[in-house]
């Protein structure tokens, strides 16, 4: 029979509890001045997070002193002259310490286009008739250039309104081009006394003529033209070597002046030397005494030969296609008469028109696509 044996409970251990400090003497207003000298209040911990952001910038001792000298020169001038404002405090900060504005630079020449190109001028005739076989005549091109055993390759043919571009995949040299011309001159419907001599792209420079009087004679109201210009050019030996990209412009320098501005467009050299020699040079027009200054560049507003609008080079042009210069259809201007609306019959409108055949005279009168003029858009 199991019987239950009784336990005592043992003896709990008690922890006696440690009395709580005695608390502190209140401190007098000396002591909390010095602790109080050991940190930084809320003020001056922004002005040192200023100065590690002027730290880590990278500026050495040297600059910030220079920075604190100007700040006290600034502060002495404002001090000298109270009625400046911050502006003229500046302007007088500069001169003291002789840091004066640079000149404008004056962009007196534009880049020309890449130089791995020939460009030939020729009349509207021989450009229509050369443009219909343009794969041909590079290969023949390049036929020749190997015969010469030249490094020159025409890699494709393109043509404007003024005449025709030979790209190539180098600069041509004099013998490369003298091959070209004799090529071209030489080719099937061309008339070869309306074919210029093939030249380089170049650069064109801006310059302007001052103290040439507007009026030739004293007493005489004959204005200065640009016949007149051109023969004043050709008597100075300093144009000699000179040749002009456009016609001259003469300009008045004010309505109640007898005092005229003439403009010249050269060609030049990417260098710019044929500028160079003859900016700030004078020579005698009659009794008085001109001086030839830059320019500034005057290229003009560019015309898109694919949309044949205003703004825009024809390789950023955006429209899909092309349009004619004639009557703005969705075609080549070359493809006139195949898909031109103007030369099809139509009986629907009120002055009937009938079909214009291939070597009828066109009667129909041209629009300017910008301006609605009597001219096509490409006329000058």
């Amino acid at each position: 029979m199991l019987t239950h044996k009784s336990t005592k409970n043992p003896n709990l251990v008690t922890i006696n509890k440690v009395p709580p400090p005695p608390p502190l003497l209140a401190k007098t207003k000396k002591e909390v001045n010095v602790i109080s000298e050991y940190f930084l209040p809320n003020k001056p911990m922004v002005e040192n997070k200023v100065q590690d952001n002027f730290n880590n910038s990278g500026k050495s001792y040297t600059q910030a002193t220079k920075m604190s000298n100007n700040t006290s020169e600034v502060l002495k001038i404002k001090e000298i002259f109270p009625s400046l404002n911050a502006q003229k405090v500046d302007q007088v900060n500069n001169i003291v310490n002789g840091q004066t504005k640079p000149k404008p630079h004056i962009k007196m020449m534009t880049k020309g286009p890449s130089r791995k190109q020939v460009i030939i001028p020729m009349s509207g005739n021989n450009i229509n008739s050369f443009i219909k076989s343009l794969s041909l005549h590079v290969a023949n091109i390049n036929r020749l250039l190997r015969n010469a055993k030249s490094d020159i390759l025409a890699d494709y043919i393109c043509s404007d309104p003024t005449g025709i571009t030979i790209v190539t995949n180098k600069v041509s040299q004099q013998s490369d081009m003298s091959i070209i011309d004799n090529y071209v001159k030489n080719s099937n419907n061309i008339n070869s006394f309306q074919v210029d001599k093939p030249r380089l792209p170049k650069s064109k420079s801006y310059l302007k003529i001052i103290g040439i009087l507007f009026f030739l004679h004293a007493n005489s109201q004959d204005r200065l033209t640009l016949n007149n210009i051109e023969t004043i050019l050709k008597q100075n030996h300093i144009f000699n070597n000179i040749s002009l990209a456009s016609k001259p412009r003469v300009i008045k320098v004010s309505l109640k002046s007898d005092i005229s501005i003439v403009w010249l467009d050269i060609w030049n050299v990417q260098s710019g030397s044929n500028a160079k020699i003859l900016i700030n040079r004078c020579f005698n027009v009659s009794n008085y005494i001109a001086t030839i200054w830059g320019a500034n560049m005057n290229p003009g507003v560019l015309q898109c030969k694919n949309c044949w609008k205003w703004g825009h080079a024809t390789f950023s042009c955006r429209i899909q296609g092309a349009k004619c210069v004639k009557c703005n259809g969705l075609h080549k201007s070359e493809h006139h008469q195949e898909f031109g609306w103007c030369y099809k019959a139509n009986a629907k409108i009120n002055l009937p028109r009938l079909e214009t055949k291939k070597g009828e005279p066109y009667s129909h009168s041209f629009k300017c696509l910008n301006c609605c003029g009597d001219y096509q858009a490409d006329s000058n």
